[in-house]
């Protein structure tokens, strides 16, 4: 009996996100270029030069530009985290996003809003931040693989406190003055815990032989176990949590072995979403066929995914990129 060590998976999805906010206005302040020769300050024998200004407020249309230009780039960036496919670009998503959100409120701090909408200014920046916030754990969550996919992070992002106070603020800011860069238009996915049955074949591309593998998963996540044959994956199983799956006609050759574990597995991205591992055995099977006169005899070997005292198979982290989905 073979048995490894651990286990686990994943990869994408989409959606549609659309964010409005700002970017620089050129209404900020207003400063008067005439003299008043009543004035002492003004007197060009007083000594002293004319003090700047106190800053003004925005007009209605300087402050909508100002929305627009920060929300242009923000909602492109969230909609962008729908479109990774790799582990690698989703983690670049992620961070690009919260880049967005962080220098949307970087713009917006220092602005003086019209009067009428101040407090909701204030509430819709603070939402920013918070929203910052919560995309750098988003982020952390794709690198420690707690989420594997792009549906993963969305749906997660979408039913956060973070995310549902950004589209609150929005909402109330444009109630304040019909501002409708302040609004996000988004629907998310929900989070799912989705399963195949066990024993599933996920891919059958080399088959024809006697061989056999019985798939023993001891572990607390469902799993698929690949086979691959030189360059190309010969076959896959689902085996769920503490289940035995077994796969026959195997045809003969040296096969590596791969597997993936996790939780709610998208077909559509042909791995899990939640909590994915990915691994390789460090020994390949060999399947053989031998007849004799009397007798045909053939390999059939057996997979225990999970730790165990006295196991003779040891296995290595592969990177999610590097897996044969």
């Amino acid at each position: 009996m073979i048995s490894p060590r651990l286990s686990a998976l994943a990869l994408t999805a989409s959606l549609t996100l659309t964010l409005a906010a700002c970017t620089s206005g050129g209404a900020g302040t207003s400063s008067d270029s005439g003299s008043n020769s009543g004035d002492p300050a003004s007197t060009s024998g007083s000594g002293k030069g004319a003090e700047p200004p106190a800053d003004t407020a925005l007009t209605p249309d300087a402050y909508q530009v100002e929305l627009d230009a920060v929300g242009v780039p923000v909602g492109a960036a969230l909609r962008d985290i729908a479109k990774a496919r790799t582990f690698k670009s989703l983690s670049q998503r992620v961070r690009r996003a919260q880049s967005a959100v962080d220098s949307a409120a970087e713009r917006l701090g220092p602005l003086h809003p019209p009067a009428e909408i101040d407090t909701e200014h204030t509430d819709y920046l603070a939402a920013l931040r918070a929203m910052d916030g919560k995309l750098d754990e988003l982020g952390q969550a794709v690198g420690d693989r707690s989420l594997c996919t792009a549906s993963s992070v969305l749906a997660r992002l979408g039913k956060s406190s973070e995310f549902g106070g950004l589209k609150e603020a929005g909402a109330d800011l444009a109630g304040g003055g019909d501002y409708k860069g302040g609004l996000i238009k988004f629907t998310p996915p929900k989070e799912q815990n989705r399963r195949l049955g066990n024993g599933t074949i996920l891919a059958s591309a080399i088959r024809g032989g006697r061989g056999s593998l019985t798939v023993k998963n001891g572990t607390s996540g469902d799993s698929i176990v690949t086979l691959v044959l030189g360059k190309k994956k010969a076959v896959s199983v689902y085996v769920r949590k503490r289940s035995t799956a077994k796969v026959t006609n195997i045809r003969d050759g040296k096969y590596r072995v791969y597997y993936t574990s996790g939780s709610d597995y998208d077909r559509a991205t042909r791995g899990f979403t939640h909590n994915c591992v990915f691994q390789r055995f460090d020994d390949s099977l060999s399947f053989t066929t031998t007849y004799t006169a009397t007798q045909i005899r053939w390999s059939t070997w057996t997979l225990t995914l999970q730790k165990m005292i006295g196991g003779n198979a040891s296995t290595s982290d592969v990177s999610p990129d590097d897996f044969p989905a």
